[in-house]
């Protein structure tokens, strides 16, 4: 086969492997549901960084297989040196270049989506998060509650309100991830840590601890609700009425007053 022809073929070869590894990346479900915005914007950057990075990948082995077919040593051949070959300036520049352009660019919109994914909206909800080994307890203050304060084991959250949520650890570093929402947050001890999400999609996701905290790990795991607004506040007034009947003072009768719910 003629070189011309050899190099045609590659090309070839290389354009359907490259179409073929972007549509795999959007046949396969890599992920869980969208359940955020935040979860819409950093699938579009995967999907971006996907069809930038494919193409990349399959010139490199593309070239790496071109080269050991048409360039492989033959038999009787092992102890002669290859052919002097001067560098080209101008090629090097280029593959210099290009690659740097490329990578810059990536950054750039990276940045763009943290950026659009961590922006404070006009209105927004707080609600605390306490990690420890091995439960998830949330606390809504009472610019949420409008009266006194809840705790509670279960997460609910209004459907299309930015949530800010602050992290705190009692006592081993934790991670708290919605996998549906697409972020993740460090909780560490004696640090307040800050995450924010809009959810958008109504259902049940699983709330996860996403760093190896002890024996009990792997069933450090709870559920967020996301539901209508009008949902969310009669689930408040539901937790305010169990909290109101319990002992006063009674940590307790809080935490049960939560968990009911």
């Amino acid at each position: 086969m003629s070189r011309q022809r050899s190099v045609t073929l590659a090309v070839v070869l290389a354009l359907i492997a490259t179409a073929i590894g972007i549509w795999l990346s959007y046949v396969i479900h890599w992920f869980p549901v969208q359940a955020s915005t935040q979860a819409r914007n950093t699938d579009r950057l995967y999907h971006v960084l996907v069809i930038a990075t494919i193409p990349i990948f399959v010139l490199v082995v593309t070239v790496i297989l071109y080269s050991v077919w048409q360039f492989r040593m033959k038999p009787g051949e092992e102890l002669k040196d290859g052919p002097p070959i001067h560098g080209n300036t101008r090629l090097e520049v280029i593959w210099t270049a290009l690659p740097a352009i490329l990578l810059l660019g990536m950054v750039g919109y990276s940045f763009v989506v943290l950026a659009e994914n961590e922006k404070k909206p006009a209105r927004e909800i707080d609600v605390g998060v306490t990690g420890q080994q091995f439960v998830w307890t949330y606390q809504y203050p009472p610019s949420v509650t409008g009266g006194a304060p809840i705790n509670s084991y279960k997460l609910y959250l209004p459907e299309n309100e930015s949530v800010e949520f602050n992290l705190r650890s009692k006592d081993v570093i934790h991670a708290f991830w919605i996998p549906a929402f697409r972020i993740q947050e460090d909780v560490v001890p004696g640090v307040v840590t800050h995450w924010r999400a809009t959810p958008d999609r109504l259902g049940t996701y699983a709330v996860v601890c996403n760093l190896l905290c002890g024996v009990g790990h792997s069933l450090m795991r709870s559920t967020a609700h996301v539901v209508p607004e009008a949902q969310f506040k009669a689930w408040i007034k539901s937790q305010e009425s169990t909290a109101s009947t319990s002992v006063p003072g009674s940590s307790a009768g809080n935490a049960s007053g939560g968990a009911s719910g």
